[in-house]
């Protein structure tokens, strides 16, 4: 069934909605000149040239085309989630390619229009996407130069180009646009060879802050989301429920569906759902199903799980081991030996996770909130057994991510209830369903050991990780005799877990950075001292003492307030955060009053959204570091709603400096998850400092603060 409207999404007033078919797509360009690059490689698509050829089905990363309007579209799997790629990526195009950059269109995670991508995490956009695109837009340009050197018979060194038009030098009044040079020609190139690319001494737009191309959308109400799409005919769907994770379906009975009028029930294998054209009545009928469930047995809890892992986890892998164990042990005057343990975490993000589809033909059409269209639609593919090309993941805002939706479960449900309806279906998870089916960051437990030489000097590292990776712990401090040896099992688990902002490093930078302060104190040093004594990476040495300058590290600390350090590596960013707390030693209440953040990411594309992306890794990190843990008995899980969970509220954000190291001629790094990682270590050190209270499980509790301070 096919709706007769379809609300579609607007990135611009200008940017009409495409509907073509991917393969179809390039075919039917019509005029103008497109560019088809590798996100891996410059030179993937050699063979396109002008002619024939065009008409190949080749595969790509990334296109992007001059239009005979002028604008620019790029095309591009990528997903805008509120990372702010949307206005970065256009940035760099609209640099080199000498454009408005209100003239570039992002079209971006449509599965029938955009090349193929694996997904949208990691902080790689950036890094990955930028520099080709750049490449992209420069070869663009001089293509454009080309023919505009034809057109006024000149040799190109004697143009110039801006805002899309191109002049003659010593006679403007010769000028040409964009759109009068690509009118009536069709010319699609490939990257054969490395453009040559600005320099950052000529920037005009890449390091200058630019407000996000979609806050306006987004501010009054138009940016489009997976819940605001409607269609005619649609129904609203409600899945039924258990209350222990992981239950199996026994019985189902539905009688009590008779007193509501046009509700469908579907009850499919492992799925039992309510549809119904009213969402209120979806929801209050969905409630009368009754189920009966078998529930596994699992014997762990949200006080125990630490214990749980250390006895039931036991195959490792050794990460990283040099030098010798068993003699720095011997060599150390002083040795520190700890454990560090941190919780499970929800993505909690504003959106729950949604959906909404149709069949039409055979075809399925879907909006879902996803960090994965491609992977959505594969899954969707073998879900019910047909072609890819059967399924179109359609192009949609996500109100926030951070790696919980790449998993797509709401998605698959969504089209299974609207192939058994046989109607458009939207399913949108209650914040209960968000809790319950959320893939949760691993609750993790560290054990560390470290020794110090007569000189102050760290000779002895050993790190043994459970559940949270290695990401982020190759160590940047000069340690000779080191190892570090990761121990999981995936399905040790009471429920499912996933991949949450820089996985696992927030948990393995908060132990390592809490152990490092435990050793400088135990040996009577600064904090500051201690590390840029014992840091090897002189790029980490640069950024931490940009952070001290900024923080001023130096100035005199009243009784009550503390101030702790912790620095860290994510997505190529090196980070160090410097927070200053208040602690209440009669209630344990910790007030966080500053919070500075130095990064070296590279060139800093856009310093606007790269404050952003940092102040809101700061916030969500002070989320775990303070408040944020499931509470949880077995497959039961007691945190359902904010009101037992409670995340950051502005009243408790503090002040917030982020400050960059000035590379503007390197190559940019990530963005979206570095600042997070340090947030944990810096709050619990300055804590300690505040207070005497070393906390060594996030989040830093009152009642675990005043445990610490009776212990101690």
């Amino acid at each position: 069934m096919k709706p007769d409207k379809i609300t579609e999404l607007y990135f611009s007033d200008v940017n009409e909605p495409i509907n073509y078919d991917r393969r179809k797509f390039l075919k039917k360009l019509g005029k103008g000149i497109i560019v088809i690059f590798s996100l891996s490689e410059l030179s993937l698509m050699n063979g396109w040239s002008q002619g024939t050829s065009q008409e190949k089905e080749l595969d790509f990363n990334a296109y992007l085309r001059v239009k005979e309007d002028g604008r620019v579209d790029c095309y591009t799997g990528k997903i805008e989630m509120g990372q702010g790629i949307i206005t970065s990526l256009a940035q760099v195009i609209a640099e080199e390619l000498e454009v408005p950059i209100n003239s570039v269109d992002m079209i971006m995670g449509d599965t029938d229009l955009c090349p193929y991508d694996a997904g949208t995490w990691g902080s790689l956009t950036t890094r990955f996407a930028d520099p080709v695109l750049r490449a992209a837009a420069a070869e663009a340009r001089e293509i454009l130069i080309d023919i505009a050197a034809k057109h006024f018979e000149v040799t190109k060194d004697m143009l110039q180009v801006k805002d899309g038009i191109i002049y003659v030098k010593d006679n403007h009044s010769k000028k040409v646009t964009f759109a009068e040079l690509t009118k009536g020609k069709r010319i699609v190139r490939s990257l054969k060879i490395k453009p040559e690319i600005k320099k950052a001494k000529d920037f005009k737009i890449i390091g200058k802050p630019t407000i996000s191309l979609d806050a306006v959308a987004k501010v009054a109400g138009k940016a489009k989301y997976s819940g605001d799409i409607k269609l005619t005919g649609m129904v609203y769907a409600n899945v039924v429920r258990p209350t222990v994770y992981g239950s199996k379906i026994l019985s189902v009975d539905a009688s009590g569906l008779s007193a509501f009028e046009g509700v469908q029930l579907i009850n499919e294998n492992d799925l039992v759902a309510v549809v119904h054209e009213d969402p209120e009545i979806s929801y209050k009928a969905s409630k009368i199903v009754k189920v009966s469930w078998e529930a596994p047995e699992i014997k762990t809890n949200n006080e125990d799980i630490f214990q749980y892992l250390d006895e039931n986890v036991k195959e490792h892998k050794v990460f990283i081991e040099e030098g010798n164990i068993e003699n720095a042990k011997l060599a150390s005057k002083t040795i520190i030996e700890a454990n560090y343990h941190d919780g499970y975490v929800a993505h909690a993000p504003i959106e729950t996770h949604s959906a909404t589809c149709y069949f039409e033909n055979d075809k399925l059409t879907i909006w879902a909130s996803t960090q994965t269209p491609f992977g959505t639609r594969e899954q969707l593919a073998n879900t019910f057994d047909m072609p890819l090309e059967m399924v179109h993941v359609k192009q949609i805002f996500l109100g926030g991510g951070f790696g919980g939706k790449i998993y797509n479960q709401q998605a698959i449900e969504a089209a299974r209830i609207a192939k058994s309806c046989g109607k458009p279906v939207q399913l949108v998870w209650s914040r209960r369903e968000e809790f319950m089916y959320d893939r949760f960051r691993p609750a993790a437990l560290m054990k560390a050991v470290s020794g110090v030489d007569e000189n102050g000097k760290l000779n002895l590292w050993e790190f043994d990780i459970y559940c949270a990776g290695t990401r982020g712990t190759k160590l940047f401090y000069d340690i000779p005799n080191s190892r570090t040896r990761m121990f999981n099992s995936a399905d040790i688990h009471p429920f499912g877990t996933g991949a949450w902002r820089a996985p696992g490093n927030n948990s393995t930078t908060f132990a390592r950075e809490s152990h490092i302060d435990a050793t400088a104190h135990s040996v009577g040093i600064d904090a500051l001292e201690f590390r840029l004594k014992n840091l090897k990476n002189d790029d980490m040495v640069a950024t931490l003492k940009l952070a001290a300058k900024t923080f001023d590290w130096t100035r005199k600390k009243e009784p009550g307030f503390g101030y702790g350090i912790a620095l860290g590596e994510d997505a190529g960013t090196l980070v160090a955060i410097i927070a200053e707390v208040f602690v209440d030693k009669f209630t344990g209440v910790v007030d966080v009053i500053k919070v500075v953040c130095a990064q070296d990411m590279g060139q800093v594309v856009n310093p606007h959204g790269a404050t952003v992306q940092t102040e809101g890794g700061i916030t969500m990190g002070l989320g775990y570091s303070l408040y944020e843990e499931i509470e949880f008995n077995g497959g039961t899980i007691k945190s359902k709603n904010f009101n037992r969970y409670e995340i950051t509220r502005f009243s408790k954000t503090p002040k917030i400096a982020c400050v960059f190291i000035d590379k503007m001629d390197s190559k940019p790094q990530g963005g979206g998850e570095p600042a997070i990682i340090c947030v944990g270590g810096a709050i619990a050190n300055a804590v300690f400092d505040a207070c005497g209270a070393r906390v060594n499980r996030m989040p830093v509790t009152p009642e675990r603060i005043l445990k610490a301070l009776k212990n101690s």
